[in-house]
């Protein structure tokens, strides 16, 4: 008896001990507009004069320094007391920023590295990557110009193109997006968004083109739904459903635009899905060597990232700004994350 009671209790230990393989070896992936991450000085090449402390937004350092910190807030909820192994971002304004955030506010805990676009946007704001050295491996980085047919599409943000080996070897291409937004109206801007989308289609295709086993993951803030023309057509990323081939690309927010209740940027009223995930049919089988958990992506809609909506009904983002008024918040956007799972 007591040898039963012995091995029962090495049997739980086990167990307790002993992670499932999508905890042990989860690697998370989160994307997040940060809503006009700008520092408090001023850049004469850039329009970056309503983040001043005599600016619209009265920025001044205690109100950048406590979004630091709301931002790390974000990351750390979101990987669940474990630091997402990537972290794409937009609305940075450059490289300063992402140093004070990675070295100087509490985020410096987690110890992230970070690559930043130094794009042509007018008000100076770029895309950016960070990551954790122990489960991605830096091999190459790039960034990919956006240059429009008509003159009146000003300069946008770059692609962010970073290339990464991950534990168990393989290789990870991500291409980190912030498209055009609909400011001026959804139908005028139309055609900028799409000349962005056909310039990420052909990045995608020179990967799919060159790798042995590619696996191909895009993230970003696209200012169109799933099903726009920008998505669906031009990149031509499709329903998350089998069969899924390399060469093809899918939308895991699809389905998800149908949900009128759920989004992630709300405008009048009315929640959209702008910011998503895409992917090769690659990460979405489970005899890959990285395969995406559950084939799914998720909304991280926690409390205390939303506030009452008060003008329509329901709840809407908890921003840093309302107008000129500071409000204390994240961000405009909600965060997306999914989990890599990577064969071993």
């Amino acid at each position: 008896m007591l040898r039963a009671q012995l091995f029962g209790f090495i049997f739980i230990l086990h167990i307790l001990v002993s992670p499932t393989a999508s905890a042990r070896e989860r690697f998370r992936v989160m994307f997040y507009n940060v809503e006009n991450l700008f520092d408090t000085e001023d850049n004469p090449l850039k329009n970056d004069d309503d983040f001043l402390p005599d600016g619209f937004y009265r920025w001044t350092p205690w109100k950048y320094w406590g979004k630091m910190r709301n931002i790390t807030r974000v990351i750390t909820a979101v990987g669940e007391m474990r630091s997402p192994a990537l972290v794409g971002l937009c609305e940075v304004e450059n490289d300063s920023v992402l140093f004070d955030l990675t070295r100087k506010s509490p985020l410096r805990e987690q110890g992230y590295e970070y690559i930043i676009t130094d794009s042509p946007d007018e008000r100076g704001i770029n895309v950016a990557l960070l990551y954790q050295r122990h489960q991605f491996k830096l091999i190459d980085t790039k960034e990919y110009e956006v240059a429009f047919s008509h003159p009146r599409f000003g300069a946008t943000r770059n692609i962010l193109h970073v290339v990464g080996e991950l534990i168990n070897r393989d290789t990870l291409d991500v291409l980190v997006c912030h498209f055009p937004s609909r400011s001026s109206g959804q139908r005028v801007t139309e055609p900028a968004r799409l000349e962005t989308a056909a310039l990420l289609r052909r990045k995608a295709d020179s990967i799919l083109a060159v790798r042995e086993r590619p696996y191909c993951l895009m993230m970003g803030d696209f200012n169109d739904p799933p099903e726009s023309k920008s998505l669906l057509h031009t990149i031509r990323a499709g329903r998350n459903e089998a069969p899924y081939l390399n060469n093809q690309l899918y939308n895991l927010f699809f389905d998800h635009s149908q949900n009128s209740e759920s989004g992630t940027y709300k405008y009048q009223g009315k929640w959209e899905v702008i910011d998503q995930f895409i992917v090769n049919g690659a990460l979405l089988r489970k005899e890959s060597g990285i395969y995406i958990d559950g084939f799914e992506a998720h909304i991280f809609n926690a409390d205390f990232l939303l506030e009452k909506d008060e003008k329509y009904y329901g709840h809407k983002p908890f921003r840093t700004n309302l107008g000129p008024r500071y409000h204390g918040g994240f961000s405009d956007h909600l965060p997306i994350y999914l989990d890599l799972i990577p064969r071993m």
